[in-house]
């Protein structure tokens, strides 16, 4: 008998290759760099698929769900991973202390900023927001390890938070991880700065001023000052 996350599963990769472009699917790829298969379904055709299968009113028990998201992350297919990360976000309100090592395993497996991006800021951010005393430990293990993801998402992982932003602690990390040579640990600190300019412009424009930033982080976090 198959498990509810088994059914799930199946029924979402019965609708998607029903749906598949060749066209778009070898466009998509590309525009990933060719990191990843695609069935070629693009976004919004692939959220009007998925709620003819699942959706936030009819979701499954959390852990039938932690189920499913590892199901969607073995697939070779990247519409796939972005399923499993949307209905991940579905049980923000459940989240428990432990989902921090599922949340990172999540990170670390076939990453890229496609998925890192949005698991930084809607997963790992309503983490830090519902279990705060974790925040310091859990943030300066990731930025401290070599996983380049790990350390985006820590600089990333207030993207949302507008007045509730702790600046002091967004400027740690960017100040940190500012001599990185890596483009996507320079493109996080400009993003995460940018955002932060629309709710304290005064703020980021000193720390811009008195931090050697790369010209790219510069650029990002200027962007509209």
């Amino acid at each position: 008998m198959k498990s509810e996350a088994d059914r799930i599963y199946l029924e979402l990769l019965k609708v998607l290759k029903k749906h598949s472009s060749k066209t778009d699917a070898v466009q998509m790829s590309a525009y990933m760099k060719n990191h990843f298969e695609f069935f070629g379904v693009k976004s919004v055709l692939r959220n009007e698929l998925m709620k003819l299968v699942i959706s936030k009113k009819n979701k499954p028990k959390k852990k039938a769900a932690e189920n499913l998201v590892k199901l969607l992350w073995n697939d070779e297919h990247r519409e796939f991973q972005y399923a499993g990360m949307e209905i991940w976000s579905w049980y923000n309100k459940e989240a428990e202390e432990k989902d921090i090592s599922f949340i990172e395993k999540l990170i670390k497996t076939k990453p890229w900023w496609d998925t890192v991006d949005f698991i930084a800021a809607h997963l790992f951010g309503n983490y830090i927001t519902l279990f705060p005393k974790k925040r310091d430990a859990i943030c300066k293990k990731w930025s401290d390890s070599s996983n380049m993801w790990l350390q985006r998402s820590v600089i990333l992982s207030q993207l949302k938070f507008k007045e509730n932003t702790d600046s002091k602690f967004l400027f740690q990390y960017c100040k940190k991880h500012r001599e990185d040579n890596e483009f996507f640990i320079r493109k996080a600190i400009g993003w995460a700065l940018r955002e932060y300019s629309k709710t304290n412009p005064k703020a980021v424009k000193s720390f811009v001023k008195s931090t050697n930033l790369s010209n790219l982080s510069v650029r990002e976090a200027t962007k509209y000052l």
